[in-house]
Protein backbone atom coordinates (compact mmCIF):
# COMPACT_ATOMS: atom_id res chain seq x y z
CA UNK A 1 0.00 0.00 0.00
CA UNK A 2 1.61 3.32 -1.09
CA UNK A 3 1.91 6.48 0.94
CA UNK A 4 -1.09 8.28 -0.62
CA UNK A 5 -3.30 5.42 -0.39
CA UNK A 6 -2.57 5.00 3.54
CA UNK A 7 -3.56 8.79 4.68
CA UNK A 8 -6.74 8.41 2.55
CA UNK A 9 -7.72 5.72 4.61
CA UNK A 10 -6.13 7.41 7.68
CA UNK A 11 -8.22 10.27 7.51
CA UNK A 12 -11.09 8.72 6.33
CA UNK A 13 -11.19 6.63 9.01
CA UNK A 14 -10.70 9.65 11.34
CA UNK A 15 -13.71 11.34 10.01
CA UNK A 16 -16.15 8.35 10.70
CA UNK A 17 -14.34 8.59 14.68
CA UNK A 18 -14.85 11.63 15.11
CA UNK A 19 -18.66 11.42 14.03
CA UNK A 20 -19.26 8.44 15.39
CA UNK A 21 -17.45 9.86 18.95
CA UNK A 22 -19.34 12.98 19.29
CA UNK A 23 -22.35 11.45 18.23
CA UNK A 24 -22.66 8.88 20.64
CA UNK A 25 -21.29 11.35 23.40
CA UNK A 26 -24.41 13.46 22.77
CA UNK A 27 -26.67 10.45 23.34
CA UNK A 28 -25.18 9.74 26.39
CA UNK A 29 -24.88 13.12 27.70
CA UNK A 30 -28.43 15.10 26.49
CA UNK A 31 -30.96 12.92 28.93
CA UNK A 32 -28.31 13.58 31.87
CA UNK A 33 -27.57 17.15 31.35
CA UNK A 34 -30.97 18.69 30.09
CA UNK A 35 -32.90 16.82 32.89
CA UNK A 36 -34.78 19.56 35.32
CA UNK A 37 -32.70 18.49 38.74
CA UNK A 38 -29.48 17.34 36.48
CA UNK A 39 -27.10 17.91 39.46
CA UNK A 40 -28.53 15.11 41.07
CA UNK A 41 -28.17 13.20 37.45
CA UNK A 42 -24.80 13.75 37.23
CA UNK A 43 -23.89 12.01 40.39
CA UNK A 44 -26.22 9.21 39.53
CA UNK A 45 -24.60 8.73 36.42
CA UNK A 46 -21.16 9.69 37.11
CA UNK A 47 -19.79 6.88 34.85
CA UNK A 48 -21.87 7.44 31.81
CA UNK A 49 -20.82 11.51 32.23
CA UNK A 50 -17.15 10.18 32.54
CA UNK A 51 -17.84 8.10 29.05
CA UNK A 52 -19.32 11.21 27.50
CA UNK A 53 -16.44 13.62 27.86
CA UNK A 54 -13.76 11.00 26.66
CA UNK A 55 -15.93 10.52 23.94
CA UNK A 56 -15.87 14.25 22.85
CA UNK A 57 -12.06 13.97 23.61
CA UNK A 58 -11.56 11.78 21.14
CA UNK A 59 -14.25 14.08 18.54
CA UNK A 60 -11.67 16.30 19.38
CA UNK A 61 -8.15 14.69 18.64
CA UNK A 62 -9.56 12.92 15.88
CA UNK A 63 -10.66 16.49 14.49
CA UNK A 64 -7.27 17.45 14.62
CA UNK A 65 -5.98 14.47 13.27
CA UNK A 66 -7.61 15.17 10.09
CA UNK A 67 -5.75 17.96 9.29
CA UNK A 68 -2.90 16.69 10.02
CA UNK A 69 -2.62 13.81 8.26
CA UNK A 70 -4.25 15.16 5.07
CA UNK A 71 -1.79 17.95 5.09
CA UNK A 72 1.25 16.01 3.35
CA UNK A 73 -1.62 15.19 0.36
CA UNK A 74 -3.16 19.19 0.66
CA UNK A 75 0.18 21.21 0.73
CA UNK A 76 0.98 20.09 -2.91
CA UNK A 77 -1.66 21.76 -4.03
CA UNK A 78 -2.29 24.65 -1.60
CA UNK A 79 0.36 25.03 1.39
CA UNK A 80 -1.37 28.23 2.84
CA UNK A 81 -4.58 26.27 2.82
CA UNK A 82 -3.08 23.32 4.20
CA UNK A 83 -1.96 24.79 7.26
CA UNK A 84 -4.50 27.59 7.81
CA UNK A 85 -7.23 23.69 7.45
CA UNK A 86 -4.12 22.67 10.35
CA UNK A 87 -4.29 25.64 12.22
CA UNK A 88 -8.10 26.10 12.36
CA UNK A 89 -8.94 22.30 13.43
CA UNK A 90 -5.74 22.60 16.04
CA UNK A 91 -8.19 25.52 17.38
CA UNK A 92 -11.34 23.46 16.69
CA UNK A 93 -9.71 20.99 19.46
CA UNK A 94 -8.42 22.90 22.35
CA UNK A 95 -11.73 24.62 22.64
CA UNK A 96 -13.59 21.39 22.48
CA UNK A 97 -10.89 19.87 25.16
CA UNK A 98 -12.24 22.90 27.77
CA UNK A 99 -15.54 22.58 26.90
CA UNK A 100 -15.32 18.82 27.53
CA UNK A 101 -13.27 19.50 30.74
CA UNK A 102 -15.59 21.85 32.35
CA UNK A 103 -18.26 19.27 32.65
CA UNK A 104 -15.97 17.15 34.68
CA UNK A 105 -16.12 20.17 37.29
CA UNK A 106 -19.82 19.57 37.07
CA UNK A 107 -18.98 16.16 39.43
CA UNK A 108 -17.12 17.69 41.92
CA UNK A 109 -20.63 20.28 42.20
CA UNK A 110 -22.98 17.30 42.33
CA UNK A 111 -21.52 15.62 45.12
CA UNK A 112 -20.96 18.57 47.34
CA UNK A 113 -24.86 19.75 46.19
CA UNK A 114 -26.22 16.61 47.51
CA UNK A 115 -24.03 17.09 50.63
CA UNK A 116 -25.03 20.51 51.13
CA UNK A 117 -28.54 19.78 51.35
CA UNK A 118 -31.50 22.55 50.24
CA UNK A 119 -30.73 25.36 52.66
CA UNK A 120 -27.77 26.49 50.12
CA UNK A 121 -28.72 24.45 47.33
CA UNK A 122 -30.20 27.22 44.80
CA UNK A 123 -26.09 28.68 45.45
CA UNK A 124 -24.92 25.13 43.68
CA UNK A 125 -28.00 25.61 40.87
CA UNK A 126 -26.85 28.69 40.24
CA UNK A 127 -23.10 27.81 39.41
CA UNK A 128 -24.20 24.21 37.70
CA UNK A 129 -26.02 26.72 35.39
CA UNK A 130 -23.33 28.73 34.51
CA UNK A 131 -20.86 26.18 33.92
CA UNK A 132 -23.82 24.24 31.31
CA UNK A 133 -23.69 27.30 29.77
CA UNK A 134 -20.35 28.06 29.35
CA UNK A 135 -19.82 24.72 28.06
CA UNK A 136 -22.71 25.02 25.24
CA UNK A 137 -21.31 28.38 24.07
CA UNK A 138 -17.96 26.82 23.67
CA UNK A 139 -19.39 23.92 22.08
CA UNK A 140 -21.22 26.42 20.09
CA UNK A 141 -17.97 28.03 18.86
CA UNK A 142 -16.31 24.28 18.03
CA UNK A 143 -19.20 24.10 15.67
CA UNK A 144 -18.51 27.91 14.15
CA UNK A 145 -14.95 26.88 14.01
CA UNK A 146 -15.47 23.41 11.77
CA UNK A 147 -17.28 25.27 9.36
CA UNK A 148 -14.66 27.67 8.56
CA UNK A 149 -12.24 24.59 8.81
CA UNK A 150 -14.67 23.20 6.15
CA UNK A 151 -15.10 26.45 3.69
CA UNK A 152 -11.28 25.75 3.55
CA UNK A 153 -10.92 21.97 2.98
CA UNK A 154 -13.74 21.63 0.47
CA UNK A 155 -13.07 24.14 -2.12
CA UNK A 156 -9.24 22.72 -1.64
CA UNK A 157 -10.99 19.40 -2.55
CA UNK A 158 -13.32 20.46 -5.51
CA UNK A 159 -10.09 22.57 -7.20
CA UNK A 160 -7.30 19.85 -6.38
CA UNK A 161 -10.00 16.91 -7.75
CA UNK A 162 -8.63 14.58 -5.06
CA UNK A 163 -11.94 13.35 -4.76
CA UNK A 164 -14.94 13.29 -6.98
CA UNK A 165 -16.12 16.62 -7.02
CA UNK A 166 -19.87 16.48 -6.21
CA UNK A 167 -18.38 15.64 -2.94
CA UNK A 168 -16.52 18.48 -2.68
CA UNK A 169 -19.40 20.87 -3.99
CA UNK A 170 -22.05 19.02 -1.36
CA UNK A 171 -19.23 19.29 1.44
CA UNK A 172 -18.85 22.93 0.61
CA UNK A 173 -22.98 23.86 0.54
CA UNK A 174 -22.80 21.95 3.62
CA UNK A 175 -20.64 24.21 5.37
CA UNK A 176 -22.39 27.19 3.98
CA UNK A 177 -25.93 25.48 5.86
CA UNK A 178 -24.09 25.20 8.64
CA UNK A 179 -22.90 28.47 9.34
CA UNK A 180 -25.96 30.03 9.01
CA UNK A 181 -27.22 27.38 12.03
CA UNK A 182 -24.96 28.48 14.07
CA UNK A 183 -25.53 31.89 13.26
CA UNK A 184 -28.93 31.54 13.64
CA UNK A 185 -28.53 30.15 17.02
CA UNK A 186 -25.44 32.78 18.12
CA UNK A 187 -28.34 35.49 17.63
CA UNK A 188 -30.85 33.58 19.43
CA UNK A 189 -33.35 32.71 16.45
CA UNK A 190 -32.59 28.86 16.82
CA UNK A 191 -30.77 26.48 19.38
CA UNK A 192 -28.82 23.48 19.08
CA UNK A 193 -31.39 20.77 20.08
CA UNK A 194 -34.06 22.57 17.53
CA UNK A 195 -35.32 20.74 14.14
CA UNK A 196 -34.30 23.62 11.87
CA UNK A 197 -30.53 24.01 13.61
CA UNK A 198 -30.55 19.84 12.66
CA UNK A 199 -31.88 19.95 9.32
CA UNK A 200 -29.03 22.86 8.51
CA UNK A 201 -26.50 20.10 10.08
CA UNK A 202 -27.51 17.05 8.18
CA UNK A 203 -25.91 17.83 4.74
CA UNK A 204 -22.32 18.27 6.16
CA UNK A 205 -22.10 15.33 8.61
CA UNK A 206 -24.23 13.13 5.69
CA UNK A 207 -20.93 14.45 3.11
CA UNK A 208 -18.18 13.68 5.77
CA UNK A 209 -19.43 10.05 5.70
CA UNK A 210 -19.96 9.39 2.25
CA UNK A 211 -16.29 11.50 1.97
CA UNK A 212 -14.86 8.88 4.57
CA UNK A 213 -16.57 6.07 2.84
CA UNK A 214 -14.63 6.77 -0.45
CA UNK A 215 -11.24 7.61 1.10
CA UNK A 216 -11.17 4.31 2.78
CA UNK A 217 -12.63 2.56 -0.27
CA UNK A 218 -11.25 4.20 -3.59
CA UNK A 219 -8.21 6.60 -2.09
CA UNK A 220 -7.31 9.94 -3.73
CA UNK A 221 -7.84 10.34 -7.54
CA UNK A 222 -4.27 9.04 -8.90
CA UNK A 223 -4.72 11.58 -11.43
CA UNK A 224 -4.95 14.63 -8.87
CA UNK A 225 -1.97 12.87 -7.03
CA UNK A 226 0.47 12.93 -10.16
CA UNK A 227 -0.71 16.61 -11.33
CA UNK A 228 0.40 17.34 -7.40
CA UNK A 229 3.58 15.84 -7.70
CA UNK A 230 4.40 17.48 -11.08
CA UNK A 231 3.44 21.26 -8.80
CA UNK A 232 5.84 20.19 -5.93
Amino acid sequence: MNTNRKTARIVGFLFITATVSTSISQVILGPILDSPDFLVNVSAHRNLLVIGVLLELVNAFASAGIAISIFPVLKNYYEGIAIGYVGVRAIEATIAIVASISLLSLLTLSHEYIIAGTPIASNFQNLSALLLAAHDWTFLMVLIIFSLGALMLYPALYNSKLVPRVISFWGFIGAIMLVAANLLNLFGHTSIDSTIFNLLSLPIALNEMVLAVWLIAKGFNSSALDSGSAVT
